[in-house]
């Protein structure tokens, strides 16, 4: 069985998003790009669909129009090795687009993405529940996760 590819619905900003994505992400390339030609539906010359991959994982994206918008309801989960890569993803990520909470933001395009710590799950979980529960309290009130706040939280 080849691999599932998740399709990323855009209104016109195919071009943009998949050239911004890959020059974020390392081991990411542009795939084909199929445009309209002078006979349409779209203008001559735009994306109509494109393949890339972003560090390794395989996507498509369309220009399908303004019918539908992504939602949080699906979201792409990054996750860091540290603070200084966390604070990278989440600038590049967030500007242009809107903060959330807990580790979550739409970037430019209304794509949700959350940028987390790769050991989110110990940080916030553990055999300890009085220090899992003063973590998760500390993580509630944070937009970017703050790795060392959170490890003082564990802490008490």
């Amino acid at each position: 069985m080849k691999p599932i590819t998740p399709c990323l619905w855009f209104d016109n900003q195919v071009e943009e998003a998949v050239t911004f994505y890959v020059a974020l992400f390392p081991n990411s390339k542009v795939g084909e790009m199929f445009r309209y030609g002078d006979h349409g539906p779209g203008p001559a010359g735009q994306v109509v669909t494109a393949q890339f991959e972003l560090n390794g994982a395989r996507f498509t994206a369309l220009n399908g129009g303004p019918m539908f918008q992504f939602t949080e309801a699906v979201s792409f989960v990054i996750q860091c090795a540290d603070q200084a890569e966390i604070d990278r993803y989440w600038t590049a990520l967030s500007e242009g687009g809107a903060e959330s909470q807990c580790g979550w933001l739409k970037d430019r395009f209304g794509l949700s993405w959350q940028v987390l710590p790769e050991n989110m799950s110990d940080l916030i979980g553990g055999p300890d529940p009085a220090k899992a529960g003063r973590a998760v309290q500390a993580m509630l009130k944070m937009r970017k996760i703050d790795i060392a706040a959170l490890e003082a939280a564990r802490a008490g």
